[in-house]
């Protein structure tokens, strides 16, 4: 057989039909219609042929994108001592380049910093309600800034410690604190379990060993918030109100005056006082689940806390507040449609326009497009700062006081029930009577509030 040579090769030319020629035992060269030379193997291993194409072409300069005819007879030869052996070069090739990726995938591991572990964690260790996306702020915010770049093999207690005091005691955002820790908690733990997280951190959870009471002011109570808005203070709040429109409507010029608070938050604000919802279950309330007519407001479970569908009943009061907002969105889908595109607005809305308007009790610099006063602020501060949420431990502590018993409360908000699973599975009672007039003496309640000049005794009339 006579041997092919360089010149050989060059002076092949392309067929209309591809074809192929000998270049030594087992090798053979394969000239495609379009001039386009590649290498071809044939072997034998276990009694079976096998033909393979080497991965680079033919070129006489034999660089990183081609084979020369040089290169490809001793890798031919190596094929061809492999398969003599019974190895099939492929196989061995294949093993190689796993045992390869395995060392550069161990080796990335090795250095992965805490921002890789959050994000692995976030897609495939927690799924929250909101897609995660509340998790992902808090992190970005507060935690990814200061370890995010860090490797986790090298993670400690004490930058957990540094960043966490940071939030609690410098910040005064204690409660922020605790939520943070309890999350990173979570997330060690979830990478404890798994590799590669689980050979970088050989030093177990570093955020177990840190304490609440290290990163929180002295006195704070974990996750306990007490904060209720008295009679004085609903009335306060009222006025408060009305005299931003009075101020805003009386300005000469409204383009640089100060605006007063959406009129939609205010409405949420006394619906969530009147109901006891939640703020995030109201903003994502459709027409569809609200019947003026029969004064209900229905709420399914893909929009509560507890997963729960939950059934309203409106006191005079709060049907007044959805006739009012039914005026201002009433012909859209949504109770609070969001104003730059489709859907409710952002669920924290609400919460963050009340916030905003509360700087005093705020540890940080003022917000851009964001207002920043103290124009919300009730009792003079003495009572601290108040939340959306407030108002519904408010209405809570408003019924309790006016003897509604404890069993319709929490029906009332849409509470986890107390008690064994065996009488919550046998005991379906709706309560629907007894949650319809604790709403009517809630509403009543606030009306009194509102009506009266001075302070009205909170009790339940005999």
């Amino acid at each position: 057989m006579a041997k092919l040579t360089v010149r050989g090769i060059e002076a092949l030319k392309p067929k209309n039909a591809g074809y192929k020629i000998t270049a030594d035992r087992g090798l053979y060269l394969r000239v495609a219609p379009d001039g386009t030379k590649t290498w071809l193997v044939r072997y034998v291993v276990a009694g079976n042929q096998i033909q393979v194409r080497l991965p680079r072409p033919y070129g006489s300069s034999g660089d990183d994108g081609h084979m020369s005819l040089a290169q490809a007879v001793t890798e031919n030869a190596r094929i061809q001592a492999l398969a003599r052996d019974g190895v099939d070069f492929q196989v061995q090739r294949a093993e190689t380049d796993r045992a390869a990726a395995e060392a550069k995938a161990a080796a990335l591991a090795a250095n992965a910093p805490c921002r890789t572990l959050f994000e692995t964690w976030l897609a495939d260790g927690v799924s929250r309600k909101d897609g995660n996306a509340e998790l992902r702020r808090a992190f970005e915010k507060d935690v990814l800034p200061s370890i995010g770049d860090k490797p986790v093999r090298e993670l400690g207690d004490a930058e957990l410690l540094d960043l966490l005091r940071n939030v609690g005691r410098k910040r005064g955002r204690a409660r922020t604190a605790e939520r943070m820790l309890t999350e990173m908690r979570q997330m060690f733990r979830w990478a404890i379990k798994r590799q590669p997280w689980r050979s970088l951190l050989v030093h177990g959870n570093p955020a177990e060993l840190v304490e609440l009471k290290q990163v929180v002011p002295q006195g704070y109570e974990p996750g306990i918030r007490e904060r209720t808005l008295s009679a004085n203070e609903i009335r306060e709040l009222r006025d408060i109100f009305t005299r931003m429109a009075t101020t805003y409507e009386a300005a000469k010029n409204k383009r640089i005056a100060e605006r007063p608070v959406q009129w939609e938050t205010q409405l949420a604000l006394w619906v969530c006082l009147g109901t006891g919802c939640r703020i995030g279950e109201l903003l994502q309330a459709r027409w569809e689940h609200v019947d003026l007519e029969k004064a209900t407001w229905f709420v399914p479970r893909e929009n509560t806390k507890t997963h729960v569908d939950w059934q309203v009943y409106l006191s005079e009061f709060a049907l007044r507040q959805f006739k009012a907002l039914h005026k201002l969105s009433g012909k859209t889908e949504w109770c609070f449609p969001a104003s730059q595109n489709e859907g409710h607005v952002f669920v924290k809305s609400v919460s963050k326009q009340v916030g905003d308007r509360q700087t005093r009790f705020k540890n940080r610099k003022p917000l851009a497009h964001r207002r920043n006063d103290d124009s919300l602020v009730l009792a003079d501060g003495k009572n601290g700062e108040w939340t959306p949420h407030d108002l519904r431990r408010t209405a809570s502590t408003m019924m309790q006081a006016l003897r509604v018993s404890p069993d319709v409360i929490d029906r009332c908000q849409n509470h986890v029930l107390p008690g064994s699973k065996v009488r919550r599975h046998y005991l379906h009672h709706d309560y629907a009577e007894e949650k319809r007039e604790a709403w009517r003496l809630l509403g009543e309640r606030i009306d009194a509030i509102l009506s009266a000049n001075n302070v009205v005794p909170l009790q339940r009339a005999a």
